[in-house]
């Protein structure tokens, strides 16, 4: 049985900290009407609602900036990711920026409440901060601190309000009570761009981290190989990846937070074509595409919508045997 794909537009960049992520899906359906492709009529899509107006209102929670809607955002994203497995069919998300692969991971875990969910988390950044230990206080760079109900008050620098302290206990619960992902259940791939905070929960907890120098030195398939060894407790993978996850020289500084030294282009096409060949991968995510910041024209989209159509193909053809329940 072939797996059916129902592609999910969530076009909010209410967590970037710069404009022009929620314009990404516009940019690959340009790249794709140029190509002649038939990809955005080939699957069902799922417009997700969201809540940039917001974008043009003062917010009052610096240290998780405008999360008051991000809150509702996450409401419509898990619900949508939800109700697509329900109709047995395969989520397909192009995303604006990175901060709702949260409410994605909620949406899977609300749906398989049971199932133990491992995280293939290819980009430049860790995002594994929360609101007292961001910078920036760009909820972009929280989705697994989120996932993983992680604080990090060890490494604290913030004292939260308790407005954002109530907005974000909501925030971790979407998908369920319990922490919707193991940090140990969590493979980073290509990220080189981290805090301190973040430096120490990776090593506190260990979590896998597959280097830019290792992908370009090893095999894909050893690579792949080692992803899936890692994570061979999971019951389902979720796969996220961040066009900055890339080579900006390469491809583009078509994205938010664009970061030297990345993966080459090949090895990312290559890598992401046999991870979600995989059985046990029920969801694949593509975020952070910026055409404001193209330095390329449209570059970022064009190479991104090139990976996206091969990657649906293979999930679309091969065997839907994951036990979704």
């Amino acid at each position: 049985m072939n797996t059916p794909i129902e592609l999910l537009e969530v076009t909010s960049e209410l967590g970037a900290g710069t404009r022009g992520a929620a314009l990404g899906v516009g940019a690959l359906k340009v790249a794709a009407y140029n190509q002649k492709s038939d990809f955005f009529s080939r699957y069902p899509i799922v417009h997700v609602r969201d809540f940039n107006e917001f974008l043009f209102q003062p917010y009052t929670t610096k240290n998780a900036i405008r999360i008051e809607h991000i809150l509702k955002e996450f409401v419509q994203i898990s619900g949508s990711v939800c109700s697509t497995m329900e109709r047995g069919m395969f989520p397909f998300l192009l995303s604006g920026d990175h901060s709702t692969a949260a409410a994605t991971i909620g949406g899977i875990k609300k749906y398989n409440p049971t199932l133990r969910l491992g995280v293939v988390w290819i980009d430049a950044h860790a995002d594994i901060h929360s609101p007292y230990t961001s910078p920036s206080g760009n909820v972009h760079g929280m989705p697994l601190g989120i996932a993983t109900q992680i604080d990090n008050l060890d490494k604290k620098i913030n004292d939260i309000t308790p407005e954002t302290k109530d907005y974000w206990e909501k925030l971790k619960k979407i998908g369920g009570r319990e922490p919707n992902v193991k940090p140990e259940d969590i493979v980073y791939v290509g990220v080189r761009d981290t805090e301190a905070p973040e430096d120490y929960l990776i090593k506190k907890h260990n979590i896998k981290l597959i280097s830019v120098d290792e992908v370009k030195k090893s095999t894909t398939a050893s690579i792949v190989e080692q992803i899936t060894n890692y994570l061979t407790d999971c019951d389902l993978i979720y796969i996220s990846f961040d066009v900055d996850s890339m080579d900006p020289n390469e491809v583009s500084h078509g994205t938010g937070t664009p970061v030297e030294n990345g993966l080459p282009l090949n090895k990312t096409q290559s890598l992401l074509n046999q991870l979600v060949a995989n059985e046990k991968v029920c969801c694949f995510e593509i975020v952070e595409i910026n055409p404001c910041l193209d330095n390329k024209r449209n570059k970022m989209a064009e190479t991104a919508f090139n990976i996206v159509d091969s990657v649906a193909r293979i999930i679309e053809t091969k065997s839907n045997t994951y036990n979704l329940s």
